[in-house]
């Protein structure tokens, strides 16, 4: 029925396009982990409980560079912070209370591409949105991290060096699904918020590091949503 929530089973139809996604590049982080000197059960193990896409590749070339383990956390956790957000952002649109223990299993695998259908789907009819169709999403996405890490650090070295073309469209390949996301729930009242997010993320990419690109493309799209409603109010008066 088209108003009745969406079950596990058609979570995990959508979560195809994430799925088809994420299979290469976890594929290149465990090719990756291994060639830098990690063996594949731990390679496996990163993407196991970190599981964080492109997080990984940065944590294991900081560690192998010889880099802390707390130099190389912080670094990573200054790149996720934007995860605190995802949380609230769903939760002002879910209608209804939600089970802490379906809530538990699903956020754990609230990555950005996850956060980016699930918010596709509020947007597009909030009545159909369901934690087991939300922990089907998250499962599946999960899954598929892990099995592509695993095939990737088992192939042992070096298969794609022949290929460089081909491990290139891999890496981008992550960026591109979450850019699909984004264009697929895009409205043109979010305009600003957009504009405001990539001019801070250009400018922290531009000025000083990755990280701080990642908070200040935050930033500027928190700031372009506080000022969104104000700039419409005025325009109303």
């Amino acid at each position: 029925m088209h108003g009745s929530p969406a079950t596990f089973r058609e979570g995990v139809k959508d979560s195809l396009p994430i799925v088809i996604g994420y299979l290469p590049v976890a594929f290149a982080f465990g090719l990756n982990a291994v060639k830098l000197g990690f063996t594949p059960l731990e390679g496996i193990f990163i993407s196991c409980v970190i599981y964080a896409g492109a997080s990984q590749f940065v944590i294991t070339t900081l560690l192998s560079a010889g880099m802390s383990l707390w130099v190389a956390a912080l670094t990573v956790m200054a790149m996720d912070v934007r995860h605190l957000l995802y949380g609230p952002a769903l939760r002002h649109r879910i209608p209804g209370a939600l089970s802490r223990r379906k809530t538990a299993l699903w956020a754990f695998g609230l990555t950005d591409e996850v956060f980016s259908a699930a918010i596709a789907k509020l947007i597009k009819d909030n009545r159909r949105w369901s934690e087991s169709w939300m922990i089907s999403v998250s499962a599946c996405s999960w899954l598929s991290w892990v099995i592509g890490t695993a095939v990737g650090a088992l192939s042992g070295h070096g298969p794609l060096n022949d290929y460089p073309a081909v491990e290139a469209a891999l890496s981008f390949m992550l960026p591109a699904l979450f850019l699909s996301f984004l264009l697929a729930s895009f409205q043109r009242r979010q305009s600003l918020v957009l504009a405001a997010s990539l001019a801070g993320a250009l400018a922290g990419l531009l000025l000083l590091s990755i990280p701080v690109a990642i908070l200040a493309g935050i930033g500027g799209g928190c700031l372009g949503a506080l000022l969104g409603p104000a700039r419409a109010a005025g325009e109303g008066d």
